[in-house]
């Protein structure tokens, strides 16, 4: 599509013989929320290391705004599984860490904190310390800090997966709410179909290995989503369908 912020060409990725990822290719429309499910073990960290270019493809081309991804001059953001909070920093000096490397003017840099740090209810702790936090706090200060650069291009690797399903669900909201507020192109790589469901504008459904792209699911529920709406749970089936049938 012409207006796609980001496009993924014919990507492709072997390990020698072990042909992991076999011709992909799909868009992110700006300001989308774009989720990608699939079998374990079909390459879905593997998909990620390559749009993150920490991997090289063995074919293929990815672009944003019609320009060959270059970390050095786009603003890419990453979040991990495991929380990847500075220690040695406040809450509020990690959500401003980025903000600071880039070389953002003051200004800027408060008031994009206070904007992150109020929808993700941080500004009670900002003075202390990640090991002074509860868990999901400081997946929160993770989360905040790659939002405030409002990146070009936000990729998340199940962020909170570790996490109970209390926490689970109130930083999807957070998350979603991130999302509205920077307008940032997200896509999150998930296991967890109900996840997806929740929180994708479209879900890319990925095939075994050698992987494909199996289906696009437009999922087009209203936010907030009612996960036990008959609507919800036939969409769930649905791309369950897909994952567990070959």
């Amino acid at each position: 599509m012409s207006d796609a912020k980001v496009q993924v060409r014919q990507l492709t990725k072997g390990f020698g013989e072990l042909l992991v990822l076999d011709n992909l290719t799909f868009d992110v429309r700006p300001g989308e929320f774009l989720c990608v499910v699939g079998p374990t073990g079909c390459g879905k960290t593997t998909l990620l290391n390559l749009l993150s270019s920490w991997w090289t493809p063995t074919q293929g081309e990815i672009c944003i705004d019609g320009r060959a991804m270059d970390p050095k001059t786009q603003n890419l953001s990453f979040v991990f599984q495991e929380s990847s909070a500075f220690p040695w920093l406040t809450v509020e000096q990690n959500v401003q860490f980025g903000m600071k490397e880039k070389r953002f003017p003051p200004e800027l840099i408060a008031q994009r904190t206070r904007e992150v740090m109020g929808l993700l209810d941080l500004e009670s702790v900002k003075e202390k310390y990640c090991h002074e936090i509860s868990a999901s706090a400081e997946q929160r200060v993770v989360i905040g800090r790659s939002f405030a650069l409002h990146p070009d291009f936000l990729l998340m690797d199940e962020p909170y997966a570790q996490l109970d399903i209390k926490f689970r669900l109130h930083l999807e909201d957070a998350i979603l709410a991130l999302n509205r507020s920077t307008g940032s192109t997200c896509l999150f790589v998930t296991h967890n179909i109900e996840e997806a469901v929740y929180l994708a504008q479209r879900c890319i459904v990925l095939s075994n290995k050698p992987t494909s792209i199996k289906a696009v699911r437009t999922i087009d529920l209203p936010y907030p989503r009612d996960t036990c709406s008959p609507e919800f749970i036939a969409i769930k089936d649905e791309i369950t369908e897909m994952i567990k049938w070959w």
